[in-house]
């Protein structure tokens, strides 16, 4: 007989090493495994399929703002990576390269993509002339390479999964308006689909990404009081347009250069659906982004009543567009519902034939581990509603951990005191000078400046110097 707990007991506590109850869960869910190569992992089809799902929802979000999807090579010449010399500062240290085929070296070094820009650069210049031509709203989902010294299933890695938006604009305005856009849209994603209430706003000039003028991101608090950027959009000005020589002749008939932005949100963001949401039992997925969203086990399968019961119900769910599955095999009920829990199946359902005298079948929800006893002919019907709640049930959960762990801060010490605690921490603060300190103090980082500025004290709690800008801090990923 096989322990019912086995896979729980597999876990570690949450509470007692967050970092392994993590790589457990990555594990153990079968989410993930790791490769030969470090920093390389295998995305196994119930972890890819929860990026589908992100997939899916994004995609129809972009197309249905005129978006069009491209695919970019995957090698940068070293000449055409050097263009821009901000970015290839920012890039330098984590740029893998190609020098030999194996036979031969190399005329020219290839770099293996870290990102797009300079790609989307050399092809706009080419088919851009005039305003006709323009927006150019471009957007690739691929995978890039980032040599990163620590790596961390999702969060961190050498390589990793994403989508890159690339546009070019006739105005400055045009661009900006699309900086902002796509960083609504990545925040309902943490709405609609995620139950991830993002925190937003623009990065500190220390922050930026490199060759940006300026920098947002969507940023998610985890259990453990630490920040996760999740996602950024950038406008580029006419940066990268100078360096790449991409011009269009205006309506008046004069040469100008473009303005461009770029976006992209990764794999990332399954680790902070596992962070934000799991529980010391496994993974507690949202039900509209979760790969199986019902989980079927029939009691006593050997029986005519259940098997056909089960179908019944399967194909009903199935036919409605429910992502659901049945587990018949010959394992131990205690053992199936372990497993599910440990999965974050969102719900289970099990029919037995005790239940099945009433025409009643039992439903647990995961996220809150409820029993609900209802009729054979309701389920339908009643998934809709209770997904719903389901879903507004643990966005509340994650918003009231936000709002729990937001503090503001008045002098240095009461920062200092707040970021031990773990969350945000909004201070007003003099410039980069202060934030250099405070992440030599604390290993604190600016996430955001917040869209609503409210200055708190006069006066920066760091360098007493006047304060020009109010910043929200965290410990990050």
């Amino acid at each position: 007989m096989i322990n019912n707990k086995k896979l729980n007991d597999a876990v570690t506590s949450r509470d007692a090493d967050f970092a392994q109850w993590y790589t457990d869960l990555c594990l153990k869910a079968e989410l993930m495994d790791y490769s030969e190569v470090k920093g390389f992992i295998i995305y196994r089809p119930y972890g890819y399929a929860i990026w589908e799902n992100i997939q899916s929802y994004l995609d129809k979000r972009f197309k249905e703002t005129d978006h069009q999807n491209v695919y970019m090579p995957l090698v940068i010449p070293e000449s055409l990576f050097q263009k821009e010399k901000d970015h290839v500062a920012g890039f330098a240290p984590e740029t893998a390269m190609i020098t030999t085929t194996g036979v031969e070296e190399l005329t020219e070094r290839l770099i293996i993509r870290p990102t797009s820009e300079t790609l989307f650069g050399v092809h706009y210049q080419k088919i851009i002339n005039s305003y006709r031509d323009l927006p150019k709203l471009y957007n690739q989902w691929c995978s890039v390479v980032r040599w990163e010294k620590t790596t961390r299933p999702f969060l961190r890695g050498k390589e990793f999964l994403w989508q890159e938006g690339h546009t070019a604009h006739a105005t400055e305005a045009e661009a900006r308006k699309e900086t902002l856009d796509i960083l609504e849209i990545y925040r309902k994603l943490g709405e609609e689909l995620l139950a991830i209430p993002f925190v937003t706003g623009r990065k500190t000039e220390k922050e930026k990404f490199a060759g940006a003028v300026e920098t947002y991101s969507i940023e998610a608090l985890m259990h453990d009081g630490q920040a996760l950027q999740s996602g950024t959009t950038h406008y580029f000005g006419q940066g990268f347009a100078k360096a790449f020589d991409i011009k269009f002749t205006d309506e008046k008939n004069s040469l100008q250069y473009v303005h461009q932005t770029s976006w992209g949100v990764s794999t990332r963001l399954i680790g902070a659906v596992i962070m934000v949401h799991g529980d010391n039992e496994g993974l507690v997925l949202p039900p509209y982004v979760a790969p199986t969203q019902v989980i079927i086990i029939p009691i006593q399968s050997q029986k005519e009543s259940v098997q056909n019961a089960t179908k019944s119900l399967f194909d009903q769910l199935k036919k409605a567009g429910y992502r659901v599955s049945i587990d018949d095999s010959n394992k131990s009920p205690g053992w199936k519902f372990s497993e599910y829990e440990m999965k974050g199946v969102p719900v289970r359902i099990e029919i037995g034939p005790r239940d099945l005298e009433r025409n009643e079948v039992t439903l647990v929800t995961r996220h809150d581990r409820e029993k609900h006893i209802l009729n054979l002919d309701n389920v339908l019907d009643t998934l809709p509603n209770l997904f719903r709640n389901m879903h507004d049930t643990m966005y509340q959960r994650a918003l009231e951990h936000v709002n729990k762990n937001t503090y503001e801060a008045k002098t240095y010490d009461e920062f200092k005191a707040y970021i031990q605690k773990g969350g945000y921490v909004a201070m007003s603060i003099s410039g980069e000078d202060a934030e250099i300190q405070i992440k030599k103090d604390t290993t604190a980082t600016a996430r955001v400046i917040p869209f609503e500025q409210k200055i708190i004290t006069e006066n920066c709690p760091v360098t007493n110097k006047k304060a020009t800008q109010t910043v929200w801090f965290a410990r990050a990923y």
